[in-house]
């Protein structure tokens, strides 16, 4: 005798967001990141309807409103603990969540009307990413090796010259080819051509790039594998091209804590992050005569619109240089 399936109404939160992450996974191809994301974002929401008694599937428009409108607002958590209001771009992409999520669940014929359909999350407020500039970015890649290359490499231990070779290795081709951190933790052994100048990337929803690679990059990713990955690796057979003291594939926790130490130790400390890097990449190409559609490639975009962000970002810088170069414009 088979089984008799749920009612619509019955239907748990859980077995929705299995289905709805399962279609995002396997037919739009979104990244583990971005599921991960909209599975928080969901079951957030499920434990808000849960306070108000509503089922998922019940849940009207001012229930969602609701929702988004508790997260500005900030308050008391159920377990007593503060929560302070959330950013404008984090309800945004809660909403986006939800009508995702709504629409998935219509299309399955669970529901006959979409309840996000009037709602509408705070309009996010423009701000443009930071930038570092070439002298900045400079100092910031030479931090990793500054030891080895001005003191006497003799003195340092090996663990220290393995993992200062490794880090400039890692700064380098970051920037020389704008990755994402998930892009760069990705990255295996073979994804690398140093003799073409070459790197294969996989970006959002896993589209694969090619990303030239610059020669300072070049030298020092060269460097990394000939003297001292193999060190790092200890005879393993691990295939990631950054790999942790450990031996294992770099995290992305793990990439971050090295871009913050380096940053520190240039004077760079509260203005960076990994995606620091990519932003500079970006807006140092167009300021050297890069067009949009080949930047475009470059960072894997898929809408052209989100590089256009970088010419907002060159015409303030140039603003900025002006002001500060010309004598008739200098700031009071």
């Amino acid at each position: 005798m088979q089984p008799v399936a749920a009612p619509a109404d019955q239907r748990s939160l859980e077995a929705l967001v299995l289905d709805f992450l399962a279609y995002l996974e396997f037919e739009r191809g979104l990244s583990r990141n971005t599921l991960d994301a909209y599975r928080s974002d969901l079951q957030q929401y499920g434990a808000f309807l849960d306070r108000r008694d509503v089922g998922v599937l019940a849940a009207t428009g001012d229930d969602i409103t609701a929702f988004l409108d508790g997260l500005a607002a900030g308050g008391t958590n159920p377990d007593g603990s503060t929560r302070r209001p959330a950013a404008a771009a984090t309800i945004q992409r809660k909403a986006a969540c939800l009508r995702s999520f709504y629409r998935h669940v219509r299309r399955e014929g669970l529901l006959e009307a979409d309840p996000t359909a009037d709602v509408r999350g705070p309009r996010k407020r423009e701000q443009l990413p930071k930038v570092l500039t070439r002298a900045e970015v400079a100092k910031l890649l030479a931090m990793p090796t500054a030891e080895l290359e001005h003191g006497d490499p003799s003195l340092l231990p090996g663990a220290s010259v393995a993992i200062a070779l490794r880090d400039r290795a890692i700064l380098e081709l970051m920037y020389a080819c704008g990755l994402r951190a998930s892009e760069a933790t990705g990255l295996d052994v073979g994804d690398v051509d140093l003799e073409e100048g070459l790197l294969r990337t996989h970006g959002k929803g896993r589209k694969e790039r090619l990303v030239p690679v610059g020669r300072r990059a070049v030298d020092a990713v060269t460097r990394y594998l000939r003297d001292v990955r193999g060190d790092l690796v200890g005879g393993g057979s691990e295939r990631a091209l950054f790999v942790n003291a450990r031996g294992g594939r770099l995290s992305r926790q793990g990439l971050y804590k090295i871009v913050q130490r380096h940053a520190r130790s240039a004077g760079l400390e509260g203005r960076m992050s990994p995606h620091t890097l990519r932003h500079s990449f970006a807006t140092h190409l167009l300021a050297g005569g890069c067009d949009l559609r080949t930047l475009q490639e470059m960072l894997g975009h898929a809408d052209i619109a989100t590089t256009q962000m970088y010419t907002h970002l060159s015409a303030q810088r140039l603003q900025d240089v002006y002001r500060d170069a010309h004598p008739r414009a200098k700031r009071a």
